[in-house]
């Protein structure tokens, strides 16, 4: 049985704030939690433990959604900019490479598969690579005052991990376009009723009790579930209607959810009129 995540850095700060909930939250305030080396590789650690980790502890269960969140006044401001700049001058410039050869993406999140539940938590702002890490969870919770941009091109550099597909997807080839081709900032007002990235909008004091309750009423429902159509999402993204339904009834994601305890205790739940009481599911 496990006893808790793998060995991280002070970088990025892991807690459970509630039974099958973990909390991430970048861990560089005084950068406004730009993304470095050490943070990126802190979350690919413990996302990949987080996504294959059979059970957690005794206490907590295996963790079944993952809240990610930055401290202090922002998000996540993309990429350290001032040590890019060191790599471009000093001739490091391998970028296409880097990129290619990181199969999560930007903080190991922006193009992160993940079957289980991502809900972004963003209080400040999310700007460039970070703002491209919310566009690939599944569940976005803002504050008011909250800032998004992709402003790459006013970098001279470009959205190349997972942001311009996946904004397009969401908003539209039209209204994805003003806000990667011109930079701007919008507001998370835009950012839910124009853009349509953000889900709910509260007080910043509101925005990680949000979340949270919000992964309280996710995991109320059976895991294997939720997971299973998690997957579905995933598929839609790349296949056709026809294409999805096949490729996610025949998924072992589908089978576990079918060959499973949990469908029979949902069903028998529903005839004896109780609520169902979930078991962990086993590995795929």
């Amino acid at each position: 049985m496990s006893s808790g995540p793998p060995q991280h850095s002070n970088e990025l700060l892991v807690s459970f704030p509630s039974n099958h909930v973990l909390q991430l939250t970048l861990n560089r305030p005084k950068s406004l939690n730009a993304m470095t080396p050490q943070m990126s590789d802190d979350l690919k650690k413990v996302l990949d433990w987080f996504e294959d980790e059979p059970s957690l502890c005794l206490t907590l269960g295996i963790s079944r959604v993952v809240i990610v969140t930055g401290a202090g006044r922002a998000f996540c401001a993309g990429a350290d900019l001032k040590a890019w700049n060191k790599d471009q001058q000093s001739g490091s410039n391998n970028e296409q490479e880097g990129v290619a050869a990181n199969v999560h993406g930007f903080g190991s999140i922006s193009r992160r598969q993940s079957n289980k539940p991502i809900i972004a938590a963003v209080i400040g702002g999310a700007y460039g690579g970070g703002m491209e890490m919310i566009l690939n969870c599944d569940i976005v919770i803002a504050a008011h005052d909250a800032k998004f941009a992709l402003p790459e091109v006013k970098r001279g550099v470009v959205a190349v991990q997972g942001g311009i597909p996946r904004l397009a997807q969401i908003a539209g080839h039209h209204v994805a376009s003003e806000l990667l081709l011109t930079g701007r900032t919008i507001s998370a007002t835009e950012a839910q009723n124009r853009f349509r990235f953000v889900n709910t909008v509260v007080p910043s004091s509101e925005v990680i009790s949000t979340a949270v309750a919000i992964a309280q009423e996710i995991i109320q429902n059976s895991p294997e579930a939720v997971q299973s159509t998690k997957k579905g999402l995933l598929l839609s993204q790349r296949h056709n209607f026809q294409e999805m339904l096949h490729t996610h009834v025949w998924s072992p994601e589908s089978k576990r959810v079918y060959k499973g305890d949990n469908i029979k205790e949902g069903l028998k739940a529903f005839a004896e009129k109780r609520s169902p009481v979930w078991k962990n599911p086993s590995k795929l």
